[in-house]
C-alpha cells in the first residue's frame, strides 16, 4: 500500500502522545500496524511493551494479523510478538486481574444478557426490587422484576462507568449498587463493567495518607510500570469515563499514548461514551501531536460527498475541524445513489427487494486493479435505525420471495419459523400447548419434516415433562432435551439440504444454532433450579422476555456468515462495509430519532449526580454522526428510502432524507432499467478476499477432531449441554498454574498450603453442594499427589501459562498459552500440557497441539524444545512423554493452512463414518444416527 504524507507522519511519530483523527475508510488499520512496526525499531522497545486496544475482537484479529505481516515484511523474525497485546480493553483488564488479583482467579465473565438473567433470577438480592423509580409528580415506587431489569442494569453500569457524585444518590440506589456488586462476588461473576471498574481503581495511585497497598495492587501497578511503554487506543471517540481512567492508569508511569478515532463516528453516547474525550485530547495530554487522516479509500466520491454534507451541519464548536475527501478506486455512475419515497412500508420493502434482485450479478471491483466479480446476496446490507420497530415489512417480503437474509444479533431470531417451532417444544413441556401445536409449528417451518418423525420427537419432550424427584438434574438440561429432540426428528443439515436446498438449510441451522446460544445464556444462570422450574420459567422467558433481552445485541456471528443479505441496525454495522447499502424508513422522529419519553436511567439515578448527563438522552448531532456511519458503510451503491409509518409521529420524511435529495449525486427516481445486454452481468460470486483467521488452541483442537463439530459449535453457535462437574478440570489447571508461577520465583508450595490453593481456585458453578465438597476433596488429593511426585522438579520450572502465537501459514494464526515449560532430569527442555478427564481430548489431537506449542515457543524465544509431555492429573490415566517430531512439525503447518482454507471455503465435513470422536461428541445427535449394537 502506498502511504499518503499524513499517514506517514502518523507512522513516524513515536515519541510523545499522538492523536490520529481518522475519517471513515481512511486506512487506519494499516497506519496503526505500520506505526507498531516503527515502535519496534526504537531502542529498548520490545513487543511486550506495547498494548493496542480495539473496539471488537473482530477488529483485533484484523489488526493483529496486519501487524504480524508488516513486522515480518519489514523487520524479519522478531522474537516475543505473542506478548504484544492486541485486543479489547475488557480482555486486557481481565488478564491483568486474573494474573494479579486472587479474588478474581475463579471468576466467570457474564455477557450483558446473562447479567440481566442473573438480576431477574435474584431480583431481591441483586437490589432490583428494593430500588425505587422516582418520577415527577408521582410517589416513588419499587422497580419491577423482568419489566425493569434492563433499566436497573443500565443504572448499575452508569454508576460504575461515569463520574457520579455518590453524595447525591438516594440511599436505596447506593444500597442497590452495593447489593449487585456483592451478588457478583458471591457467585464469582464479573460483568464487563466490573472488569474495567476494578482494573481502573486498582491502577489509581495510592493516596499519601492511605495504608500500605495490598500485594495484588502493588503487583498489578508494578507490572504496568515495568512493561507498558506504548498504549494505542482505537475508536477512542467511543470510550467512556472509566475507560479513560484505565487509560490514564496505564500511562501514568510515562508510557506514550496514541489514540485513533473520529468524533464524527461517536455513536454510543447514549450508553455513556464521551465524545469530549477525543475533542479535548490535545488539551488534556501535554505536548500531544494531532494528525488528520481525511482521505476515504473505501467509498465513491458520491457516497463521501453525501456523508460529509450531513455531518458538517454539526455545530463547529462540537466537532474537530476536518473535511473528508474521496481517494479510492470506486467510481460514481448515475443511479448509484438514490433517495426514493414510497406510499407504504410494504411498497418500500418491495422496492428494496426489486433492487437487490436486479443488482445481482452486476460487475463490482473490490480493490484497485482487481478483476470484477458479480454481486451476490452477501454484498447487500439493509441498515435500520431500529430493526425491532421497522423491519417487519422487509422481512416478510424477503421471506415471500425466498431472498436469503440474516438479522444481526438475536432479537429477531425468535420470530424465524424454525425458532418459533423450537420454542413450541418448551411450551409443550410447560404444558401450555398440546403435541398437535408442536407438530404444526415444525410443519409450518417448511423444513421437509414428516409428521411421523415429529411424533418420535414428542417422546423426548415427554421425558422432560416426566422428571421425578431423585432423578439427576443434569440429565434433563434444556440444552440436552433440545438437541435430543432435533436428533430424534432427523433434523440434520444433510437431510435439509436434500429437501429444501443448501441455502435455506444453512440459514435454518444458523438460526437453530443461535437459539442454542440463547438457551446457554439462560441455563448458565438457572442450572441449579429443579428441572420443572427450569423448563417452566424458560418457556415464560421465551414468550415474554427473550426478544427484549437481545434487542441491542451486536454479538459477533463467528468465523463466517451465510450467503445472505445482512439486516442490521446502524450501530451493529460499525466497522463493516458492503458494496451496496440500503437505509430505509427515513422518517421524521425515527432517523433522526426523537428524544423518547417514558422511563429512563435518570428515573433511578438523579441527573444532577452525573457529569454531562444530557449526552445519555441523545441529540440531533448524535443522529447526524449515526447517519454518517451508516452512509460510509457503502462502497458504491447507497439507497435511502422513505415510507410513512403507521403513527402520526412518523408520517413525514426525515430531514436527513430531505437534505440528501439536495445533493446533486442523488437521484430521486430510479433510473430506467437499461438494455440488459449493456450491463455485462457476471456470475454472482462472494468476495474472494481471504479473511485473516485467528484460532485459539481449544478451537483448533475441535477443528482437528472433527471439522463439522467445529462448524456446529463456532459458526452456527450450538452450545454443549451443561454438566454439573463443569469447571473442575479448569480449576485444577489454575492451581497448577499458580504452583509453577510461584516456583519460577523460587517460592515452592508446601503441603500446608494445598487446601488454601484449592479453595482459591476451585469453581464448579453447576455442582450442588454435596458434589462441590466431593470435588474439593478430590482436588486436594490430586494436588498433594502431584506435589509429592514433582516437588523436586518444581525448581526446574522455566515458564507457566506462557502466551504464544503461531504463524505457520499466511493469514492464519493460532494463539494460546502453554501450561508449563520445564527442564527434565536429562537437562532437556519439555513443553507440558495438563490433562484431566474433563479437559481430555484424543491423544493424537493433543500431540498435534503440543507440537503447535513447540512452534509457538520457538517463534517467541528462538529456542526449540526437546520433549513434549501430556501430564495427566487423573491417577487412573497414564501420562505421555515423547521427543519432538520434526516430521509432525511440518505436517502441523500443512494442517493449519488447510484448516484456515476450509473455513474460508465453508467446507467442514463430518466424519465419513461413526468413530470414537462421534461417540463422545456433544453434537452427535444432530449430525448422524448412532449405530445400533449388533
Amino acid at each position: 500500500m502506498r502511504l499518503t504524507t499524513k499517514q506517514r507522519a502518523a507512522i513516524e511519530t513515536v515519541n510523545g502522545h499522538l492523536g490520529i483523527v481518522a475519517c471513515a475508510g481512511s486506512g487506519k488499520t494499516e497506519v496503526i500496524a505500520q506505526r507498531v512496526v516503527n515502535l519496534l525499531r526504537q531502542p529498548g522497545v520490545e513487543p511486550r511493551n506495547i498494548v493496542a486496544f480495539t473496539f471488537t475482537e473482530r477488529a483485533a484479529a484484523e489488526l493483529k494479523q496486519r501487524i504480524f505481516s508488516r513486522v515480518r515484511e519489514q523487520l524479519g523474525d522478531v522474537r516475543g510478538l505473542a506478548e504484544l497485546f492486541v485486543g479489547t480493553m475488557h480482555g486486557y483488564a481481565l488478564n491483568l486481574l486474573q494474573s494479579h488479583v486472587p479474588e478474581t482467579f475463579k471468576c466467570t465473565v457474564l455477557s450483558e444478557v446473562q447479567s440481566r438473567v442473573l438480576i431477574d433470577r435474584n431480583s431481591k438480592s441483586s437490589g432490583l426490587t428494593n430500588t425505587y423509580i422516582r418520577s415527577t409528580g408521582k410517589p416513588p415506587r419499587k422497580m419491577k422484576r423482568y419489566r425493569e431489569s434492563r433499566l436497573y442494569q443500565r443504572a448499575m453500569d452508569l454508576m460504575r462507568e461515569d463520574h457520579v457524585d455518590i453524595d447525591q444518590l438516594p440511599a436505596d440506589v447506593v444500597d442497590g449498587l452495593n447489593a449487585y456488586r456483592m451478588l457478583l462476588r458471591r457467585h464469582h461473576y464479573l460483568d464487563y463493567t466490573e472488569i474495567i471498574r476494578l482494573t481502573a481503581d486498582l491502577l489509581l495511585p495510592p493516596s499519601s495518607t492511605a495504608a500500605t497497598a495490598a500485594a495484588p495492587v502493588v503487583n498489578l501497578r508494578d507490572h504496568v510500570r515495568e512493561t507498558v511503554q506504548h498504549v494505542v487506543v482505537d475508536e477512542y471517540q467511543d470510550t467512556n469515563p472509566v475507560q479513560e481512567q484505565m487509560i490514564k492508569g496505564l500511562t501514568q508511569f510515562g508510557a506514550n499514548l496514541c489514540v485513533v478515532g473520529d468524533d464524527d463516528q461517536t455513536i454510543y453516547q447514549w450508553r455513556g461514551s464521551a465524545v469530549s474525550n477525543i475533542l479535548t485530547f490535545a488539551s488534556r495530554y501535554t505536548g500531544a501531536k494531532i494528525v488528520d487522516l481525511n482521505e476515504n479509500f473505501r467509498s465513491s466520491p458520491a457516497v463521501v460527498d453525501l456523508a460529509r454534507q450531513v455531518v458538517e451541519r454539526i455545530d463547529p464548536s462540537h466537532r474537530l475541524t476536518k473535511s473528508m475527501t474521496a481517494s479510492g478506486h470506486q467510481r460514481y455512475d448515475r443511479g448509484d445513489l438514490l433517495a426514493l419515497a414510497f406510499k407504504s412500508p410494504q411498497e418500500e420493502a418491495a422496492g428494496i427487494c426489486d433492487r437487490i434482485e436486479w443488482m445481482l450479478g452486476l460487475p463490482f471491483i473490490d480493490r484497485p486493479g482487481g478483476e470484477p466479480r458479480g454481486l451476490t446476496y452477501s454484498d447487500f446490507s439493509v441498515l435500520f435505525r431500529s430493526v425491532a420497530k421497522d423491519a417487519d415489512a422487509l422481512v416478510a417480503e424477503m421471506r415471500a420471495r425466498g431472498i436469503p437474509y440474516i438479522i444481526k444479533g438475536l432479537h429477531r431470531l425468535f420470530e424465524t419459523p424454525e425458532v418459533k417451532a423450537a420454542k413450541s417444544c418448551f411450551d409443550y413441556i410447560a404444558d401450555t400447548v398440546d403435541s398437535s401445536a408442536v407438530i404444526a409449528a415444525w410443519l409450518d417451518a417448511q423444513l421437509g419434516l414428516r409428521e411421523e418423525d415429529l411424533r418420535r420427537g414428542i417422546k423426548i419432550l415427554d421425558d422432560a415433562r416426566g422428571w421425578t424427584q431423585g432423578t439427576p438434574w443434569d440429565t434433563y438440561t434444556i440444552q440436552g432435551i433440545y438437541q435430543r429432540f432435533l436428533g430424534e426428528i432427523g433434523l440434520r443439515e444433510d437431510h435439509l439440504e436434500a429437501s429444501i436446498g443448501p441455502q435455506r438449510s444453512e440459514l435454518a441451522f444458523y438460526n437453530l444454532g443461535r437459539f442454542s446460544t440463547a438457551i446457554g445464556d439462560y441455563e448458565r444462570i438457572h442450572f441449579l433450579s429443579s428441572p420443572p422450574d427450569r423448563f417452566t420459567t424458560f418457556a415464560k422467558w421465551l414468550e415474554y422476555q427473550a426478544g427484549y433481552y437481545y434487542e441491542e445485541s451486536d454479538a459477533d456471528d463467528g468465523y463466517a456468515q451465510p450467503e445472505a443479505v445482512t439486516i442490521a441496525t446502524v450501530h451493529q454495522a460499525k466497522g463493516m462495509q458492503w458494496p451496496a447499502v440500503f437505509i430505509p424508513c427515513m422518517r421524521s422522529n425515527r432517523f433522526p430519532s426523537k428524544k423518547h419519553g417514558g422511563l429512563n436511567v435518570f428515573h433511578v439515578v438523579p441527573q444532577a449526580a452525573v457529569s454531562d448527563a444530557d449526552r445519555y438522552r441523545g441529540s440531533e448531532e448524535d443522529e447526524r454522526r449515526l447517519f454518517y456511519v451508516a452512509a460510509t458503510r457503502a462502497q458504491k451503491y447507497l439507497t435511502l428510502s422513505f415510507s410513512p409509518g403507521t403513527s402520526q409521529l412518523y408520517r413525514k420524511e426525515s430531514k436527513f432524507f430531505v437534505e440528501a435529495t439536495r445533493n446533486t449525486y442523488v437521484m430521486t427516481k430510479a433510473p430506467t432499467v437499461p438494455d440488459e445486454s449493456t450491463l455485462n452481468r457476471i456470475e454472482p460470486t462472494p468476495a474472494g478476499s481471504k479473511p485473516d483467521i485467528v484460532f485459539s488452541f481449544s478451537e483448533l483442537k475441535y477443528l482437528f477432531e472433527c471439522p463439522y463439530q467445529f462448524k456446529l459449535r463456532f459458526l452456527y453457535g450450538f452450545d454443549s449441554p451443561l454438566q454439573k462437574e463443569l469447571g473442575y478440570g479448569k480449576s485444577l489447571h489454575d492451581v497448577m498454574a499458580e504452583v509453577h508461577k510461584r516456583a519460577v520465583k523460587g517460592d515452592i508450595v508446601n503441603d500446608t498450603e494445598v487446601e488454601g490453593l484449592v479453595d482459591r481456585h476451585l469453581h464448579a458453578p453447576f455442582a450442588p453442594d454435596p458434589l462441590k465438597q466431593k470435588l474439593r476433596l478430590a482436588a486436594i488429593r490430586t494436588v498433594r499427589r502431584y506435589l509429592t511426585e514433582n516437588r523436586s522438579r518444581l525448581p526446574w520450572t522455566e515458564h507457566s501459562e506462557l502466551p504464544v502465537e503461531v504463524h505457520l501459514t499466511p493469514g492464519v494464526a493460532v494463539a494460546g498459552r502453554i501450561d508449563l515449560i520445564r527442564r527434565l532430569d536429562t537437562g532437556e527442555q519439555s513443553i507440558v500440557d495438563y490433562k484431566s478427564d474433563e479437559r481430555a481430548h484424543a491423544e493424537e489431537v493433543t500431540r498435534d497441539q503440543l507440537h503447535i506449542y513447540v512452534a509457538g515457543y520457538e517463534e517467541l524465544s528462538g529456542n526449540r524444545a526437546d520433549v513434549v509431555e501430556i501430564l495427566n492429573l487423573d491417577e487412573r490415566s497414564r501420562s505421555v512423554r515423547e521427543p519432538v517430531d520434526d516430521v509432525l512439525m511440518k505436517d502441523i503447518a500443512d494442517k493449519i493452512a488447510e484448516a484456515g482454507d476450509r473455513i474460508r471455503r465453508n467446507d467442514m465435513p463430518r466424519k465419513t463414518t461413526w468413530c470414537d470422536t462421534c461417540a463422545t461428541c456433544d453434537f452427535s445427535s444432530i449430525c448422524r444416527d448412532r449405530p445400533t449394537s449388533p
